[in-house]
């Protein structure tokens, strides 16, 4: 190769990570063999530590975590799963979700993560597209009624005491974690009892037959279509992943850690599940957020890392007893989050928040461990991790641009997904192997990638990915609208908040109320929209009507939320 051919390459806004072998925080690479270890090595310390009656703590230790979901793993071989089944979970941070994720591995399973804040209609999408054999469920999740909502979507239920669905053909088995007289519906503790046949041998031996390449979860992202797309990610990328997080976060080990959000999230499951897990630490339990119990549970729980978004922050600090609280034991969060304000905490950790990723690598693909300041990483969102490779291409062609030219960022690596449910990866990938991402950044020369925003539309609220496309499906549905474009609007807290703008056609009286009281019907409560702002038909013709320019629309909404 020529000089000025090595020179151009060197030039090219593409970098490599360290070599995966180079990783030494990784352990065993497949979900089994991951949970098995850690639950033998660290066997009677806390794993987990929930509510209990009259709100006192309750704890299990490794070792129950590990009878636990070995129970469950028996009760799943009894109803016939086989090697890659879709066992879906359908719950809130709760025991039974660390313990059902962990026995369906056991089981040669595939965990499938199903949103709790689903409507009927999202929850019927969701188990159609993920092919569930199995639900484990939670039946009462704050204001839904998921036994009601299961018996609309499959009305066989209430005629038959076995599930057969012509809609959900390889749906076979419905498992609710509380007693229930619904036919068609099995009890947890009878799910349990009727594995009892089954013994630890024949889980063991399923064990030894899954591999780091078999799929491993399947978790659920909104993406550029108007439908959450499933995300199938193998053993390998996700037994990664959770190794890695405990160093990424410059936590200890012991270290006892709460959330306020679900871990039915790809983000929540590595940085919180994994990271804690990983390090024989706690698992503090708020099944659903809510701030005035949040501060009593990380109070008793003594929780030393928690993880929340910014609008989840503001809460906690508006809620009755924030100042009465004792947050002593809080050490890992940043000294700019509005939690360390509280007078009891006491913090110098900075957060590992030059960080990028997805959830079709699983999260982060780049990024800065904990303790890394602006100075040092010049505000970029890191470098690339081991086993990782980088680059910026141009949108349109394709083609690698240079070091600091802006583009689209497109990355492949080891935690890379198997492919979305229903969409060939050939159609996914380029053709080097590179997932093109829809963000736009650059890579500066010394390897650092600075993210600078989407090139597609998808709203970033409150740490979720929200489709404008599938609110507007949604919406012009209603009578009364003659167009409708959602997009999301800078926000203090959450990031960007979900707008939504419509021109009615006269033909039925809406408002604000009625159109965000239909939407919350039909969307989960994030996806919903928390403005709704009407225009004329020649308000939204100046964005242009054959399609309309959201980043015009965007700012013409931002000038009347401002007025």
């Amino acid at each position: 190769m020529s000089h000025s051919s090595q020179a151009t390459k060197k030039s090219l806004a593409i970098r490599h990570g360290l070599s995966l072998e180079d990783d030494n925080c990784l352990g065993l690479l497949t979900l089994p063999e991951l949970f098995l270890e850690i639950t033998a090595r660290y066997n009677e310390a806390p794993a987990l530590l929930l509510e209990g009656a009259d709100s006192v703590p309750e704890s299990w230790s490794y070792a129950k975590l590990r009878e636990e979901a070995i129970n469950i793993a028996k009760s799943l071989i009894a109803l016939r799963i086989n090697k890659g089944d879709r066992v879906g979970i359908l719950m809130t941070n709760t025991a039974q979700f660390v313990a059902s994720v962990f026995g369906t591995a056991l089981a040669g399973g595939v965990a499938t993560m199903l949103n709790t804040f689903s409507t009927r209609d999202e929850l019927a999408y969701l188990l159609k597209q993920s092919g569930c054999s199995v639900l484990l469920f939670e039946p009462q999740v704050a204001k839904r009624d998921f036994c009601a909502t299961l018996q609309s979507i499959v009305p066989e239920l209430n005629t038959a005491a076995s599930l057969h669905s012509a809609e959900l053909p390889f749906l076979r088995h419905l498992i609710s974690i509380d007693a229930t007289t619904i036919p068609g519906i099995t009890a947890w503790q009878t799910f349990i009892d009727n594995g009892r046949v089954i013994t630890e041998t024949n889980v063991f031996s399923r064990t030894k037959m899954t591999t780091p390449a078999d799929p491993g979860v399947l978790f659920f992202s909104s993406g550029s279509t108007s439908k959450p797309k499933g995300i199938l990610s193998s053993h390998r990328g996700v037994c990664i992943q959770m190794w890695r997080m405990q160093t990424q976060q410059g936590l200890p080990n012991g270290v006892r850690s709460w959330t306020a959000n679900g871990f039915f999230w790809s983000g929540n499951f590595a940085m919180v599940i994994g990271a804690t897990l990983v390090a024989g630490g706690t698992l503090v339990l708020q099944s659903l957020f809510e701030p005035e119990q949040a501060l009593q549970i990380i109070s008793r729980g003594k929780a030393e890392f928690v993880f929340a978004w910014p609008h989840q922050w503001a809460q906690l600090v508006n809620a009755e007893g924030w100042l009465d609280s004792d947050l002593s034991a809080v050490r890992y969060v940043d000294p700019t989050c509005p939690l360390a304000t509280h007078p009891t905490i006491q913090t110098d950790w900075i957060e590992p928040r030059y960080c990028y990723g997805n959830t079709e690598t699983f999260t982060l693909v780049t990024g800065f461990p904990a303790g890394t300041s602006a100075a040092q990483s010049k505000d970029s969102h890191g470098q690339p991790f081991p086993g990782n490779t980088v680059k910026i291409v141009d949108p349109l062609k394709g083609t690698t641009l240079r070091i600091g030219e802006h583009g689209e960022i497109a990355v492949k690596g080891p935690t890379l997904m198997l492919g979305y449910l229903g969409i060939p990866l050939d159609e996914t990938l380029d053709s080097e192997g590179f997932l093109r991402t829809g963000d736009g950044g650059y890579i500066d020369s010394e390897g650092r990638l600075f993210w600078s925003g989407r090139l597609n539309d998808i709203i970033k609220t409150g740490g979720a990915n929200v489709s404008p496309l599938e609110v507007d499906e949604v919406l012009r549905n209603m009578d009364g609208i003659k167009l409708c474009q959602t997009v999301g609007v800078p926000h203090d807290t959450l990031g960007e908040m979900v707008v939504s703008c419509i021109v009615a056609d006269g033909s039925h009286a809406i408002d604000e109320e009625r159109v965000r009281d239909y939407a919350k019907e039909r969307l989960a409560s994030y996806k919903a929209p928390r403005r709704v702002l009407f225009f004329s038909e020649h308000d939204i013709a100046l964005t242009g009507t054959a399609k309309i320019k959201t980043a015009e629309l965007r700012d013409l909404a931002q000038r009347q939320l401002d007025m």
